[in-house]
């Protein structure tokens, strides 16, 4: 049986509410717990889109923890590999293999993928599809993997409106450091952090390419 990140009680419609998703890339990684516990602190739903090798490294239970806490789980391939440079077979692997890894640990089977660099074409597409993965993109890049200040990764986050998807990635300190403050400026704005698929109030479409809502 698929294991679900806890459902919440009231559910969000973000066709009538001020919603924004939050997303992390690339970990988890040395400063994953540290965000944990900020977002956690803060009642925060956010989606992790996470590379398979850094899960096959993970000794801290980042990953369940983030199932536990009511986080999204997506899949950023396997070893962060530019997908539209590889054949189909080698796109399949790095999907498949963090797929399963995934499921091992959490019991949960992913349902969003982020091509790393958001780099996709259509047998990106198709392979996705196959794995019932819906391609996630962003509309809000922070740059916090290029400029890693916490005032400007904040400052750059708040360009946010409803239905945006925000860039962010939980390997850099100084992004951790941005959260507890941009975290604050949506709150004075009456936004309500949502995971990706709650952003959409039902799955996405496998293959399916998105921006924001």
């Amino acid at each position: 049986m698929q294991a679900q990140w806890p459902k919440r009680k009231i559910p969000i419609n973000c066709a009538k509410t001020k919603c924004v998703a939050l997303t992390f890339d690339d970990g988890p990684g040395e400063y994953t717990a540290n965000l944990l516990d900020l977002l956690k602190k803060r009642n925060v739903r956010s989606t992790f889109f996470v590379v398979g090798q850094m899960v096959a490294e993970d000794r801290d239970g980042n990953l369940r923890r983030m199932v536990e806490d009511g986080h999204e789980l997506g899949n950023h391939s396997w070893s962060h590999a530019q997908l539209t440079a590889l054949s189909s077979s080698g796109i399949k692997a790095e999907l498949a293999r963090t797929q399963a890894i995934v499921k091992d640990r959490t019991g949960v089977t992913m349902q969003v993928m982020r091509p790393p660099y958001g780099s996709t074409d259509g047998r990106v597409a198709a392979e996705s599809r196959r794995e019932g993965l819906a391609q996630i993109l962003w509309n809000v890049d922070t740059l916090d993997w290029r400029d890693r200040y916490a005032s400007v990764v904040a400052r750059r986050a708040a360009a946010a409106t409803p239905g945006s998807i925000v860039l962010l990635h939980d390997i850099h300190r100084s992004t951790v450091a941005a959260v507890p403050s941009l975290i604050s400026s949506f709150s004075r704005r009456g936004y309500t952090f949502v995971t990706v698929s709650e952003l959409y109030g039902k799955r996405p479409a496998p293959g399916r390419k998105y921006t924001e809502r």
